[in-house]
């Protein structure tokens, strides 16, 4: 594992409106530091989180997928963001990575958030993915994902955790602790990304992007403006940590129900 050098993109988005929202994204990425391995974008970066998903819905081969490739081969970043996609006639949260290489990464959202019914517009993931970036293997979240340990248990399988949300402002103390929780229980880092501004259905958003190390402790929290923010996240503390404080050897087995 080398040094990982990540971004978070936090910014209010258009509503409803793809096209600006990537040519918005695509000046924001224009100001990432070049040593950036990984960039992390909102949940639903081109359309905001709406239960509208047959009406902005995009395919894999829809123009958001394509240009999410061709801004990461561009940029020889990896880049990560949901979209919402339909597929053989059924519609995701779709968390994607694109890779420089041209490799792209899918995990669909597995806890959808019925408080806003969104249970009853989009399908629910069933595969825990982890993928790698400059040696680091990452495990991607989405949003209301945060609040559900079970399915991200860290059996060993990944040293980072990535969520990308819209995290509203009313429950920013729990989005603070989440994180920091799931970094402290699998001893790993956790970034994450939210929006600020306000959505088309009125909904307040408050940023909370952060980064947090595996013994929970802050490395930076950005709040209500927009902000690229950048840190770089090293192997040597988390190698460490799981060494000398090996807690997860301790930890109880279980067996999830699909």
């Amino acid at each position: 594992m080398r040094a990982l050098t990540i971004s978070l993109i936090q910014t209010a988005t258009h509503w409803h409106d793809p096209a600006a929202n990537r040519k918005m994204f695509e000046g924001l990425l224009a100001e990432v530091p070049g040593e950036t391995n990984l960039v992390l974008l909102p949940e639903m970066f081109s359309t905001g989180f709406t239960m509208d998903s047959v009406e902005v819905a995009e395919t894999m081969q829809g123009e958001t997928v394509g240009w999410l490739r061709g801004q990461a081969e561009r940029l020889d970043k990896a880049l990560c963001g949901s979209v919402v996609i339909e597929e053989a006639g059924a519609y995701f949260n779709r968390f994607l990575c694109a890779m420089p290489d041209g490799a792209l990464i899918c995990y669909d959202k597995r806890h959808r958030f019925r408080m806003a019914g969104e249970h009853e517009h989009y399908q629910a993931g069933g595969e825990k993915v982890v993928f790698e970036v400059n040696g680091w293997r990452i495990c991607p979240m989405v949003c209301y994902d945060l609040r559900f340990p079970v399915w991200f248990r860290n059996k060993g399988e990944y040293d980072a955790l990535v969520c990308v949300a819209n995290w509203p402002a009313p429950r920013r103390q729990a989005w603070q602790t989440l994180l920091r929780a799931r970094a402290i229980e699998n001893q790993v880092y956790v970034a994450a990304v939210n929006i600020v501004g306000s959505d088309g259905n009125g909904v307040e958003y408050a940023g909370g992007s952060a980064v947090y190390g595996p013994a929970g402790d802050t490395i930076i929290e950005v709040f209500d403006t927009q902000q690229i923010v950048t840190r770089v996240l090293n192997p040597e503390p988390l190698m460490t940590l799981r060494e000398e404080f090996p807690v997860w050897q301790d930890a109880d087995g279980f067996k999830l129900d699909q």
